[in-house]
């Protein structure tokens, strides 16, 4: 007797999962026959060309507050301080305009910081300032006459 009530109850339990569909596949009979893909029905926010590469995302920093050059035997380096509007900002980096070439003996950069992940709160300037470097060799500096960091509101610039 327990035989047939085991039997009798796996019987009822397959048959009532062949009855399931309601958009999740239980039924068992569908697991093999590859009526569809996974994904077939899924909808993307991606551009159907994908998304650039090479695209930088990070914003422009909205002062600059201090710029000073210093000079080393293979080079210089540009210390530039930055404002952003409130904590969280990371990521910062100097990314030079045409290439890092000059421009009438002028080398440009812009300073560009990445935005926080969650909301913070403004602090004080000094709590929130960034300071990012970046190395220039004797090779391209040779006519260079001066260097500027461009922020959303301002642009300081040193001359050599």
């Amino acid at each position: 007797m327990a035989r047939i009530a085991r039997l009798f109850f796996a019987l009822s339990l397959a048959f009532g999962l062949t009855a399931c569909d309601g958009g999740i596949d239980l039924n068992p009979f569908n697991w093999l026959s590859g009526s569809s893909k996974p994904g077939d029905d899924m909808v993307t926010l991606e551009p159907s060309g994908g998304y650039p590469a090479d695209a930088d995302r990070r914003l422009v920093i909205d002062q600059v507050t201090a710029l000073r050059i210093e000079r080393t035997t293979a080079g210089a380096i540009v210390h530039a301080t930055g404002l952003p509007p409130r904590l969280g900002y990371w990521d910062a980096e100097l990314v030079a305009e045409n290439d890092g070439e000059p421009v009438n003996g002028v080398i440009s950069y812009v300073f560009r910081i990445a935005t926080p992940r969650w909301a913070t709160r403004a602090s004080t300037p000094y709590a929130r300032s960034i300071e990012v470097a970046q190395f220039i060799s004797n090779a391209k500096l040779r006519d260079v006459t001066s260097i500027r960091v461009t922020g959303t509101q301002n642009s300081l610039t040193a001359r050599r």
